[in-house]
């Protein structure tokens, strides 16, 4: 069994973590912790690999979305992207292969727009990238367990297809009602893509 200390990327959980089981995506660290009044009691958190996603506009100053389907899902409106699962990876290499691989497009200019943690029991963080300046590469190379239509769209028709009920990224869609509030932010955020 491994401390956090000795596997790779632990930068959240204490030294005296220990992880108590390996799964595909998730696994659980366990550490004693003192309470106030003496007793010792066990938490624990999960940890997964982080997450790349990515808001590809094009050279044309379209925005691509995806229409995605996984086993044992529902069909769902989300952005481009997954894990960062590459051995040695960090999350601006994942974005550009993930980007390549579902999209077919490679990108001129990247940004970093967002970076956040879910759920403070999950050590996980989703780094959301804007990518400028998107061409056409190659074809998409999808997993074996995705089924993914490009849907590239216009400014507008991007925050309404975001803020609707069946957009998967929580954050972005909150990020972006927050805006639709205040013009000078969403003017902000399309020069922020397009500008």
């Amino acid at each position: 069994m491994k401390t956090a200390k000795q596997d790779s990327k632990q930068t959240h959980l204490p030294k005296q973590a220990r992880r108590v089981f390996r799964g595909v995506i998730f696994d659980v660290f366990q550490w004693p912790v003192k309470m106030y009044d003496g007793s010792t009691v066990t938490f624990e958190k999960l940890k997964r690999p982080d997450t790349a996603a990515i808001i590809p506009v094009t050279t044309d100053g379209k925005i691509i979305l995806t229409v995605q389907q996984q086993p044992d899902t529902n069909t769902y409106l989300g952005l481009v992207g997954g894990r960062v699962d590459v051995l040695g990876e960090n999350a601006w290499q994942a974005a550009k292969r993930e980007l390549l691989e579902e999209t077919g497009y490679r990108a001129k200019k990247w940004l970093l727009f967002d970076k956040f943690k879910p759920h403070s029991k999950i050590e996980w963080t989703v780094y959301t990238f804007i990518a400028k300046g998107c061409y056409k590469a190659a074809e998409q190379h999808l997993d074996g367990g995705e089924k993914i239509k490009l849907l590239p769209v216009s400014f507008e028709k991007f925050v309404k297809l975001v803020t609707a009920d069946n957009f998967a990224d929580i954050n972005l869609k909150v990020k972006l009602l927050a805006a639709r509030l205040n013009t000078r932010k969403m003017a902000a955020f399309k020069k922020l893509l397009l500008g």
